[in-house]
């Protein structure tokens, strides 16, 4: 059995590559990281397209829709009131995942960066080699 990790972003409008890097780090890295997941709204910014491009991953940009019909295990108040959704992270990482493998699972809960611009959580699809 196989994995694919996606890792999602939630971030700051001012976030740099550092920020989401960091967050990244904090979420376990990049290794066995297959593609990234933001917000629809955020795919255009610069740093995630910086740091998709940096670790040659697909950045998958994920609907509002699709954000809030996630249940996260983590809340924040301000998720909530913008987004829908109690993290952001998490939910587009189990939305990008999902949209692969319904029963893919979060992995490791948003972890946030060092100065509080950008969060990242994992969502895994486990995939069976070799199954019907």
């Amino acid at each position: 059995m196989s994995a694919q990790r996606i890792a999602g972003f939630g971030f700051r409008a001012g976030a740099g590559l550092a920020s989401l890097e960091d967050a990244l780090i904090r979420a376990g890295g990049a290794a066995g990281v297959s593609a990234l997941a933001v917000p629809a709204d955020k795919a255009d910014a610069g740093a995630v397209r910086r740091l998709a491009r940096q670790l040659g991953l697909t950045l998958h940009a994920v609907p509002p829709g699709r954000l809030s019909a996630v249940a996260t295990p983590t809340r924040s108040a301000h998720s909530l009131a913008h987004r829908g959704t109690g993290s952001v992270a998490e939910a587009a990482a189990l939305a990008a995942a999902r949209a692969l493998d319904p029963r893919a699972c979060l992995t490791r809960t948003r972890r946030i960066s060092g100065d509080r611009q950008a969060t990242c959580a994992i969502a895994t699809v486990f995939v069976s080699r070799g199954a019907p």
